[in-house]
């Protein structure tokens, strides 16, 4: 069920900010000595979901930019999908939905003798699939697309699409609470099964999984065909996103193993080369983000030089997306990260960029 709504955003000055975020906090981030710059002020915060803000996605609109859509889940055994304008308003939301966990975009799932792009929701609780249609929401999955199937104890958590540029098949990745140390990562072709409905079908089970916590941030470079997973307390395992790929059960790199305070949470991709691309993770419990280069040099592909280290006004952050897209006031694009105060932060990477100074190419 969709329910229209207008929520004026939160907009705090930047000087307030960091006062405000702080007020009735008695946690500290952990030291992060690669974060010098103070903490970045976002130039706008949505307003709050009702229960627990976890996971950003952003869809881009084709027609008319300024109408882009921020889409969160708010984590609750009675939460939902939520939409926000660029602004941070709430524009729209399903709820309820037991227990959303990640959202996602997918661009371009044939549908109709069309293309759609689509909203992915894993709802962890019910152990399914959710896909709306973007921008109005509407159910595209029947009332969901069972997914783990026979293993209740998984409890999908992850999720991530991906459009294969060789014949635009579209996939999605699932993971879930728990899982084997080999095989973790499910990965599903998502295609139409009906007149306005679609079907998500089992393609391999691939990626290793050390057993310590669990794996929820998962993202794809589409442009270079590789996904990443954290792996929380481990690093950030990368693989080949095609399931057909020579090389796609081989772990290709592992990112960030040494100096994260603790999880490795939500990673957002901006897929262009050289200093315009970039790996972004949360560094969870430091409440910074560290940021990766796209790729290695010639020779040295899956060789991800670290460029440093960036703290923002979030705390704990789970989830974040970015979009290279320009968007009114985000003319460099649009980084969108959550905070454990129940909103989401929406910052210009250009701001990032030159909060990361010199340590950016």
């Amino acid at each position: 069920m969709n329910a229209w709504g207008v929520t004026l955003p939160l907009r705090i000055l930047p000087g307030l900010l960091v006062l405000a975020l702080a007020v009735g906090c008695t946690r500290s981030p952990a030291p992060d000595p690669l974060a010098t710059n103070l903490p970045l002020a976002p130039r706008v915060v949505s307003a709050p979901v009702p229960h627990d803000a976890d996971d950003p996605a952003i869809w881009i609109n084709p027609e008319d930019p300024a109408r882009s859509l921020v889409l969160g889940t708010d984590k609750d055994s009675a939460g939902g999908l939520y939409a926000f304008d660029l602004a941070g308003r709430i524009v729209a939301r399903v709820a309820p939905l037991a227990r959303p966990n990640n959202v996602d975009v997918l661009r371009g799932v044939r549908l109709g003798g069309g293309a759609v792009d689509v909203a992915l929701v894993t709802e962890r609780e019910a152990g399914r699939l959710r896909v709306f249609r973007l921008p109005d929401l509407a159910p595209l999955d029947g009332g969901g697309l069972p997914v783990m199937e026979g293993d209740p104890s998984r409890s999908p958590m992850g999720v991530a699409g991906y459009r294969r540029a060789r014949d635009g098949t579209t996939f999605v990745f699932v993971g879930g609470k728990d899982g084997p140390a080999d095989g973790y990562l499910l990965q599903y072709r998502l295609e139409e099964a009906a007149p306005g409905r679609v079907r998500a079908t089992r393609v391999r089970a691939f990626g290793a999984y050390s057993g310590r916590k669990e794996i929820e941030a998962i993202a794809v470079d589409t442009e270079r065909g590789w996904v990443y997973y954290s792996d929380e307390g481990v690093g950030v395992r990368k693989y080949a996103a095609d399931p057909d790929a020579p090389e796609g059960n081989a772990e290709l790199a592992l990112l960030g193993a040494t100096g994260f305070a603790g999880d490795h949470e939500g990673i957002a991709i901006r897929s262009g080369d050289g200093t315009e691309g970039a790996i972004i993770v949360s560094n969870q419990q430091a409440w910074t983000f560290r940021v990766f280069a796209p790729e290695g040099p010639p020779g040295r592909l899956h060789d991800h030089r670290q460029w440093g280290s960036v703290r923002l006004s979030t705390r704990e952050t789970d989830g974040c997306e970015i979009s290279q897209a320009p968007l009114p006031g985000f003319p460099g694009g649009l980084f969108v990260a959550m905070s454990d105060n129940r909103t989401f932060h929406y910052y210009a990477w250009d701001d990032l960029r030159a909060a990361l100074g010199r340590e950016v190419p």
